[in-house]
């Protein structure tokens, strides 16, 4: 099970995709007129009128589970953990549907809901990508869900251009891994599989190493969206047996970058989702209700005191 998050401007473009598919099927909603797809894009609209101000109001979430699961995923059993995740992820007292498709293997969900809950406040997605990974696990966990294989094993035919150059990087690198033990070894076993390494530089003398990108096929991502194993302070302790950039490898660095490549647009279910599947980085669009919160210590007495000292006034005559 994962869940790929996105936000948009457009409840009609949104209602037309997720009811517009064959056999698609609403399981669940609330606070919407449920007939045609004007009349449950009017009801969206109506609300979107409490809070004008918020230009991205829609808020879409697909849920995936893998083949394994099908059996198991009756339309009640869908709904009830889609419900499940929404409250989880703090997406409450707002209106929502909740579609089924069936035109993957993958068994799927679309949840299609208001930004701008029932009182007129914006649900807030603050680290929504983190939060959405852990509310999955969560449920997966729970109910014994299927957990996906390594990423080597996908059949990246399948896949859209950015996915797939993506899947083939993480394979690359993943090989080419096994092969290598410097960072010039690394770049050279990279290129023999078509994928260019660049280094992001913290400063303007190109001296000081921030991150790290691969590019393929005119995409670029950063080495986190590959993986969290490929963030350059990983690969730099493994490859140098530090996680502080040598100097020497700083130098040598400029001479491993290719070029221009095209980056790869962040997601924004934020508009996120970069791709409406990527970065999905999180868990979640919102803030838990039990975050955690830090009292405010007490002012230090001594500090009062010195606040409250006056200065002394001079002693003497006025005239």
């Amino acid at each position: 099970m994962i869940g790929k998050l996105k936000k948009g401007s457009s409840f009609g473009g949104c209602i037309r995709y997720v009811t517009g598919k064959d056999e698609a099927k609403i399981l669940a909603s609330d606070g919407v007129l449920l007939g045609t797809n004007a009349e449950i894009t009017q009801s969206f609209e109506l609300q979107r009128q409490l809070n004008p101000r918020i230009k991205k109001p829609v808020g879409h979430i697909a849920l995936s589970f893998k083949p394994e699961d099908k059996p198991r995923l009756t339309d009640e059993f869908m709904a009830k953990i889609a419900l499940e995740y929404m409250q989880m992820m703090g997406i409450k007292d707002t209106q929502f549907i909740i579609v089924r498709h069936h035109n993957t293997d993958n068994p799927h969900c679309h949840i299609v809901y208001n930004r701008i809950n029932n009182e007129g406040k914006l649900i807030s997605d603050r680290n929504d990508y983190r939060r959405n990974e852990q509310v999955t696990k969560a449920l997966k966990s729970k109910y014994g869900l299927t957990y996906g294989t390594d990423k080597s094993n996908t059949n990246t035919r399948k896949l859209r251009n950015a996915e797939r150059a993506k899947y083939e990087i993480h394979n690359a690198v993943k090989s080419a891994l096994r092969m290598v033990d410097s960072w010039d070894e690394f770049k050279s076993e990279l290129a023999k599989r078509g994928v260019h390494l660049e280094f992001v530089y913290k400063d303007k003398e190109r001296t000081k190493v921030q991150g790290i990108r691969f590019c393929k096929d005119g995409y670029s991502f950063k080495g986190t969206q590959i993986s969290r194993d490929y963030s350059f302070g990983k690969l730099n302790a493994r490859l140098e047996g530090t996680e502080n950039l040598l100097s020497a490898s700083a130098n040598s660095a400029q001479q491993y970058e290719q070029g221009c490549c095209k980056n790869e647009q962040e997601p924004s279910i934020s508009e996120s989702s970069q791709d409406p599947w990527d970065d999905i980085s999180s868990i979640g669009l919102f803030a838990p209700a039990n975050a955690q919160t830090f009292e405010t210590f007490p002012e230090d007495e001594s500090v009062k005191k010195k606040k409250k000292k006056k200065k002394k006034r001079r002693r003497g005559f006025s005239l």
